[in-house]
């Protein structure tokens, strides 16, 4: 029973840190568009993070399919941790480095995920039609 808790947790750690920051993604907000005009790929990259980002939430709390959001979650902060590495700087506009604390949680969120049903990934590689 507390184990189940604590991945709800992970889950819902995860989830709320990707669909917050959706309203700055999709609605353009100053922070966001300042992000991906610096990373060269504006508006598409903006709009594009955003929709996987929703996938990767929705994915995460179905049970079936929470392996398959952790790896897109996971995969999408390896990329903004890297583009906060070797582009942008850990503090963007100010902001004390919050984006990339976010970014490192969600990480490790979908870290634990993805190790906790691990025993599923070779369901991944079989295709049934």
């Amino acid at each position: 029973m507390g184990k189940t808790i604590f991945i709800w947790i992970v889950k819902l750690i995860a989830v709320i840190i990707l669909v917050q920051t959706l309203f700055f993604k999709f609605t353009g907000a100053e922070e966001s568009v300042y992000i991906f005009t610096k990373l060269g790929i504006e508006p598409f990259g903006r709009i594009g993070s955003g929709i996987v980002e929703l996938i990767a939430s929705i994915l995460i709390l179905i049970p079936r399919t929470t392996l398959l959001g952790a790896l897109i979650g996971f995969g999408t902060m390896l990329g903004a941790i890297f583009s906060h590495l070797f582009v942008l700087g850990i503090v963007v506009k100010n902001d004390g480095g919050e984006l990339f604390t976010l970014a490192i949680i969600t990480l490790l969120c979908c870290a634990i995920l993805i190790f906790q049903n691990k025993n599923k990934i070779p369901d991944l590689l079989h295709f049934k039609i």
